[in-house]
């Protein structure tokens, strides 16, 4: 079974999330889609980035009744900070059945060389990437294990929200509705 592996802090999700995964699983090679919900990223610092635990049950709420998208918590319990190349290493022995495809925007590709082992990454495992605003993916795009899938550029970040809600913005809009209304109820990133 072809499966998406969508990396990220999805601090918090937002709708721009689900609707390239909803894109990827529906016209793309992927037979499903994992959201893995990284508890600290390398390269971002962790002040504003709620826990892990609330994170997830965003995601749950958003991705509720959606039968290809499923929600891990997979690197909660592997050390911190989380490298890609050790989740990827785990999840490929414990379901040697799938053939996972990790996901990540031209932004990402552009910087990929200064991933914990990239080139083992690239040794074994397939790359869905997909165009981000003013980056073109990098010298990787014509990497044999690189597939370019040319979906919607969405614009929604969460930083966006996260900004709008200190500011007192209503961004129910942005969001599924579930995960908006536990944010809400939550207080989360208010003032």
């Amino acid at each position: 079974m072809k499966t998406g592996l969508y990396f990220g802090s999805f601090n918090p999700v937002h709708n721009g999330h689900l609707m390239l995964a909803n894109f990827l699983t529906e016209y793309s090679i992927l037979d499903c889609l994992w959201f893995v919900v990284s508890p600290q990223n390398p390269f971002k610092k962790k002040e504003s980035l709620l826990a892990d635990y609330h994170r997830l049950e965003l995601l749950k709420r958003a991705t509720e009744g959606y039968k290809k998208f499923s929600v891990s918590d997979i690197e909660f319990k592997m050390p911190k900070p989380s490298y890609t190349i050790d989740t990827l290493t785990f999840l490929k022995e414990k379901y040697p059945e799938r053939d996972f495809f990790l996901i990540m925007g031209t932004d990402n590709l552009e910087r990929f060389d200064k991933w914990k082992n990239y080139e083992m990454i690239l040794k074994y495992h397939n790359i869905l990437v997909f165009p981000r605003k003013n980056f073109s993916g990098g010298e990787l795009v014509n990497h044999p294990k690189v597939t370019m899938v040319e979906t919607p550029i969405i614009e929604i970040s969460s930083t966006f929200i996260r900004e709008s809600i200190k500011n007192g913005k209503d961004v129910r809009f942005f969001m599924p509705e579930k995960a908006f209304e536990y944010l809400d109820e939550m207080n989360f990133y208010k003032k």
